[in-house]
């Protein structure tokens, strides 16, 4: 049902600049790209997380999100809670609040047995920019449109998003 898969660029679609990528250019089912740039998250002036050692999971249609490698996270400020969503690509997702607010919405996910294709993110984690302040090499990440996406959105990336008004039907 589902008729883009990233060999063709639909006409709709933004072309990308110099230097830029079109989410209609990455492939259904998605793939995982090591990125050694610095990804950073922060609640207000406390770091959660920083690292040069991330995945980017690149799927059809939505802005990558980055996979943080469990070393690199800073434990003490988050706390399971429970709930659980399953990706047909990825396994089962559990979800993380901050510690100071554990009662809240959560502020990132992780794939604590992923499938076979995603056994490299095992563990590690990804975060809403919506929630928390995401960067990647100092620029503020732009959360995906729609409640449920945890894409980040660069000034590298194009679209349009899965998750904007009038893409249901995608």
């Amino acid at each position: 049902m589902w008729k883009y898969r990233g060999q063709k660029r639909p006409d709709f679609a933004a072309v990308p600049g110099p230097g830029q990528e079109s989410v209609w250019d990455y492939p259904r089912p998605p793939n995982l790209a090591p990125d050694g740039r610095l990804v950073e998250v922060y609640d207000g002036d406390h770091a959660i997380a920083s690292s040069s050692r991330t995945y980017r999971v690149l799927e059809t249609a939505s802005p990558p999100s980055f996979y943080i490698p469990p070393a690199d996270v800073n434990w003490e400020r988050l706390i399971f809670v429970p709930g659980s969503s399953l990706c047909e690509w990825k396994g089962v997702a559990k979800y993380w609040a901050l510690s100071s607010n554990p009662k809240g919405n959560a502020v990132g996910w992780s794939y604590p047995d992923p499938t076979p294709a995603f056994e490299q993110i095992g563990d590690y984690i990804s975060f809403y920019p919506a929630a928390l302040a995401c960067c990647v090499s100092g620029e503020r990440v732009r959360a995906q449109p729609g409640r449920f996406y945890g894409g980040w959105i660069t000034s590298e990336i194009v679209g349009p998003f899965k998750g904007e008004p009038g893409t249901e039907h995608w």
